[in-house]
């Protein structure tokens, strides 16, 4: 991205940082790379192989019979792409290596399959199912919240609690789809390749009754049967310690499969959310999320933690 951009609803406001490294693109099977992430990495190896070939967007965007905009949406992985015009693009730029061609050709057919939370795009907005998108390709996510227990580890009763929060108005259904969205979403945790999640909360988070005691009480039990996956590492930062001053809200780090993508940093609003990954916000965020795994209380105290604040929701 290259710089700190605020996204609306409709606009995921990608810059031209994506896709800096030079390694070889590869694809990963099945949902593992998930389309948003294989359509950024696609767009960042054209986009260096029509700078190496000192070609403007606008000669390039003649090339496939378009503009130099559509050029640009391709680079930044904005929209999906057409195989012909993938091929044209590979003919301008001079590429001659007939499998690197195919391997860039079938990272373009990968990257136009829906992921399976397209079905979901009644009920999501386009900031969030990008970030959906940019989850499933994740090797590691680091995340720190204040409020909530993060998305990735609620119960479906809790995350039922959570999405009828200032919307109880909603459809039913609609409500339902949203739960299911935020449930399925988990499978990354147990998958064949699952990703590494480590999570600090706030020991608030665990004294706040969402859905009601017994909702809480479940969500509580869950988050102890969680902490016994491998891939998982979860901290509660307790009353007694300050914390990390310079934390501010909840956010998430997200880290890809070496080669693919730079870090992210993700943080979310009521409509729209953040998204950097300018190495001076991402080395100043991975020093905060480090001081507040220190601050945190040490993981073996998590399930002494856990079932103390069980006891108390009793």
């Amino acid at each position: 991205m290259g710089e700190r951009q605020l996204l609306p609803a409709l606009d995921w406001g990608l810059q031209g940082g994506w896709g800096r490294r030079d390694e070889v693109v590869t694809v990963t099977g099945g949902d593992d790379g998930g389309p948003t992430a294989l359509r950024i990495m696609l767009g960042g190896h054209l986009r260096r192989m029509r700078e190496s070939a000192g070609i403007s967007r606008a000669d390039a965007g003649w090339q496939i019979r378009s503009s130099e905009s559509k050029v640009s949406r391709m680079e930044l992985g904005r929209v999906g792409f057409k195989e012909r015009d993938v091929a044209d693009l590979l003919r301008l730029y001079g590429l001659t290596d007939e499998r690197e061609k195919e391997r860039l050709m079938e990272l373009a057919r990968a990257a136009n399959n829906p992921g399976w939370w397209s079905r979901y795009g009644d009920v999501m907005p386009a900031w969030f199912s990008n970030y959906v998108g940019l989850e499933v390709a994740a090797k590691l996510i680091r995340t720190y919240e204040v409020l909530f227990v993060p998305g990735l580890l609620q119960t479906e009763n809790y995350a039922r609690a959570v999405v009828q929060f200032g919307k109880a108005y909603l459809p039913q259904e609609e409500i339902d789809q949203r739960v299911a969205l935020r449930v399925t979403r988990q499978q990354i945790l147990t998958r064949a390749n699952p990703v590494k999640l480590w999570v600090v909360i706030d020991e608030a988070v665990l004294h706040r009754p969402v859905g009601g005691r017994e909702a809480m009480c479940e969500q509580i039990e869950h988050l102890l049967k969680m902490t016994k996956l491998p891939n998982l590492t979860l901290q509660v930062m307790p009353f007694s310690s300050v914390g990390y001053p310079s934390a501010g809200g909840a956010f998430s780090i997200l880290r890809f499969p070496e080669g693919d993508l730079p870090d992210v940093v993700y943080i979310e609003h009521a409509a729209s959310a953040l998204y950097l990954d300018k190495v001076e916000d991402l080395d100043e965020y991975a020093a905060i999320m480090d001081a507040l795994s220190i601050a945190a209380a040490p993981i073996g105290e998590t399930p002494r933690l856990l079932l103390e604040a069980l006891d108390r929701m009793h």
